[in-house]
């Protein structure tokens, strides 16, 4: 019985420690188990990212204008008379001065005759006059008013002379002749229009720009003209509006370019390129853009620590392949291959762009 007895302990004490040790054994692997997936961790998504630099951009902006004559003038008649003679036709290249037309005399010429006649006759009673105001048979008095008959008589030659000159049509600037609305021959009154003439050289680009631009344009900044004949030439803002159009709120800018050969005819389309004022901006690739739940425009980036980070931006300039862009901090890290598959605070592994082309 004690063999018995014995034997039975022996079986529960063993039955005991193998039924605890399963106990402690599934204890321990389960506080072992969180230790170790704490050191398993890793980041839900990779992400290729690129590292910026913020520096001072000189934004350009391309606008669409025409062509303007920097001159055009009507040139007109001065007096009555009929034309002799038509010096000029459209096309003619005229210089300042140049005679266009010529009128009839309408008896211009005699009255140049005798204004000088009288003048002869005035110079000749003062000569007279003063030899006797010398011998003292005249009063000295008298000289003062034979002076001033003399200078009544020159002013009524140079009266009648200018006159005369109105029977000339000069051109009053240089440039082309752009039409003739007369003919030989044709009886004109005064301020009746001969010709009109534009000068193409200078020639003006002339566009309109957003009041939000405005303050980026300084007068004589360069701006590169590009003409729809293909002919691209460079020039310098020389007039900006200070007050806004009441239709479209832009304002009236004027390019000054050169058109010494006149190959830039008058009112074509054409573009200018003109270079703002530079800003702080970062240089990123066009696939960095993307959205906010919200729906605002920016790039998201990753921190020291992994997080990403959405931040907003503002287009400075739009590129083919790049944009620049305010608003995103120097030094950040932006995504540019798997930004849309992230939200702001999840921890990313980010690699970089050329790591990751390359693998």
């Amino acid at each position: 019985m004690k063999a018995n007895y014995l034997v039975a302990v022996v079986v529960v004490c063993g039955a005991a420690i193998w039924i605890g040790s399963g106990v402690f054994g599934r204890e321990a692997d389960h506080s072992a188990k969180p230790a170790q997936a704490e050191e398993k961790v890793v980041p839900r998504f990779r992400v290729a990212v690129v590292k910026t630099r913020q520096e001072m951009h000189a934004r350009q902006i391309v606008l669409s204008g025409r062509t303007e004559a920097d001159r055009r003038v009507t040139v007109t008649t001065r007096a009555n008379g009929t034309v002799i003679d038509l010096k000029v036709r459209r096309g003619s290249v005229v210089k300042t001065g140049d005679v266009m037309a010529v009128l009839s005399d309408e008896a211009r010429e005699a009255m140049v005759a005798q204004a000088q006649a009288r003048l002869e006759q005035r110079k000749a009673e003062l000569k007279a006059r003063l030899t006797l105001i010398a011998q003292g048979n005249l009063a000295p008095l008298q000289r003062p008013s034979l002076e001033a008959e003399l200078r009544a008589a020159e002013a009524s030659l140079a009266q009648a002379q200018a006159e005369f000159e109105k029977n000339e049509v000069r051109a009053p600037i240089g440039g082309i002749v752009n039409s003739v609305p007369i003919e030989r021959g044709q009886a004109l009154e005064t301020g009746a229009s001969v010709a009109d003439v534009i000068s193409l050289d200078p020639m003006l680009a002339v566009v309109e720009v957003a009041e939000r631009q405005l303050s980026g344009v300084k007068l004589g900044d360069k701006a590169t003209v590009r003409v729809i004949t293909g002919e691209e030439v460079e020039g310098r803002v020389r007039f900006i509006s200070a007050a806004a159009s009441a239709q479209t709120r832009t304002y009236r800018i004027d390019v000054e370019i050169p058109n010494a050969d006149h190959g830039i005819p008058d009112g074509v389309t054409c573009e200018v390129m003109l270079a703002l004022a530079p800003v702080p901006a970062t240089q990123v690739p066009r696939s960095a853009l993307t959205f906010s739940s919200e729906g605002r425009l920016g790039v998201r980036s990753v921190g020291p620590d992994g997080k990403v980070a959405f931040n907003d931006v503002t287009i400075v300039q739009d590129g083919p392949s790049d944009v620049w862009l305010s608003g995103v901090p120097d030094g950040a890290r932006v995504v540019v291959q798997g930004q849309d598959f992230v939200k702001e605070g999840e921890i990313v592994e980010a690699v970089p762009a050329e790591t990751l082309i390359k693998s």
